[in-house]
């Protein structure tokens, strides 16, 4: 719930009897029903205020996307058409290797968004010509991260010897690796014939950034990690994978066959970036265009995922693309010995692959020279944000109708000396 002295006037107004029936936090705002005397309409009130989400602790696990109930009725499903039909062609893509039609466009955009919003991020927080740098700060002894020219006061720190700080942070400057962070999965090159990387291959296969690897098995095509194009379905014998293409036949489709159709517009979009990136811009107009890219990233993997599969460790952040995860024995979280090393994997969300990295948002009036940090006493007055979304703010950007209630814009902290009488 949002803090006491943060309410909305009318759901003040409204009595302890309707603040009773509140509801959780739904579609990205807090609601509540109010029920007149004798009619049956309900009036829904949404409360301007939301947070960001908790994190989970350490020893408990992820909550699952899909319920349980769902994933064993699917398998159930899936045994017994198994068994009625042992022997069958995989219909539907991109179970039966090929590619979806409708979704290699879409890659390629998260692919050059991709490659957008890192060189928009560079040129934020190291600075060039189109003016000076947003100052990052990041903790040297926890993954703590403020977006402003002197870090903040909040005692939120858990690294080593919090305790004897009184968990206060230890800053030093940052860098765009601490303001957004894309984590490294394997390289599969054969997605459906072989979903797995073996413990002893871990060496062997090349790791990658798990959003490049999404845009990969989707349709893009990346010299350094080539992968397979199939030009006909695969075969399902007893849940096993069989595919009949000879491979001199499969390298010569693939040289005539659908990697040259993307690489036309790939190419023609190439200078066309390269010319926007380039010219004179301001850092507002830079923050703006890098703040779309961050979007169009986001709501492009969020399509992809919901064909390409990505799972995720119910423990620890490692992500896998692919229809299965991989079985090296790296996984260091709770609960790691009983399971030998090996992650336990489930269905991820865009979160798990575009990682927000919430950050405190610097209202006005601490962000020029000489401001005053964030206070400690005060924090419950402060939103939160992505670190991409306040790093392109502080640039000028306009604020995303999305981010605009985590973010508390029409809230004014009080002073230091008076928190102790606003109720």
């Amino acid at each position: 719930m949002p803090p006491s002295g943060l309410f909305p006037r009318g759901a003040l107004s409204a009595g302890a009897g309707a603040l009773g029936g509140s509801r959780p936090l739904v579609g990205g705002s807090w609601t509540k029903l109010v029920r007149g005397g004798g009619g049956s309409e309900a009036e829904v009130e949404e409360f301007p205020y939301t947070d960001v989400p908790r994190p989970g602790r350490k020893w408990e696990r992820k909550p699952y996307v899909t319920p349980m109930k769902v994933l064993i009725r699917r398998a159930k499903e899936e045994r017994r058409a198994r068994r009625e039909n042992p022997c069958r062609v995989l219909e539907h893509p991109p179970e039966n290797g090929l590619l979806v039609p409708g979704l290699v466009a879409v890659a390629h955009q998260v692919h050059g968004a991709w490659e957008s919003l890192l060189r928009g991020l560079t040129r934020l927080v190291e600075g060039d010509a189109a003016g000076a740098a947003v100052t990052v700060r990041r903790c040297r002894l926890c993954p703590e991260v403020h977006v402003a020219g002197v870090g903040h006061e909040i005692r939120t720190c858990e690294g080593p010897g919090s305790a004897a700080r009184n968990a206060l942070h230890v800053w030093r400057p940052g860098t765009v690796r601490d303001v957004v962070g894309f984590p490294y999965c394997y390289h599969l090159f054969d997605r459906v014939a072989r979903p797995r990387v073996s413990h002893k291959e871990k060496y062997d296969v090349p790791r990658l950034p798990a959003i490049l690897e999404l845009c990969i098995q989707a349709g893009v095509d990346v010299d350094r990690y080539p992968t397979k194009r199939r030009t006909r379905p695969v075969y399902s014998i007893e849940g096993r994978i069989v595919d009949f293409e000879q491979d001199d036949e499969d390298d010569s489709a693939d040289d005539t066959g659908p990697s040259p159709a993307p690489s036309p517009s790939c190419s023609s979009s190439l200078p066309s970036r390269a010319a926007a990136m380039t010219e004179e811009m301001t850092v507002s107009e830079l923050g703006a265009r890098t703040l779309q890219s961050w979007l169009d990233v986001r709501a492009g993997a969020a399509r992809l995922m919901r064909k390409y599969g990505v799972i995720t460790c119910g423990y620890c952040p490692e992500v896998q693309v692919g229809p299965k995860g991989h079985k090296v024995r790296m996984c260091k979280a709770s609960k790691h010995q009983q399971r030998d090393g090996q992650h336990a994997w489930q269905e991820a969300t865009v979160d798990d692959l575009v990682r927000p990295n919430y950050v405190w948002h610097v209202p006005a009036g601490h962000d020029g020279d000489g401001a005053p940090p964030l206070a400690n006493e005060l924090k419950r007055y402060y939103g939160k944000a992505p670190a991409v979304v306040e790093l392109c703010v502080r640039a000028g950007a306009p604020v995303p109708a999305q981010y605009r209630s985590m973010m508390r814009l029409d809230v004014v902290p009080p002073a230091r000396d008076e928190h102790d009488l606003v109720a």
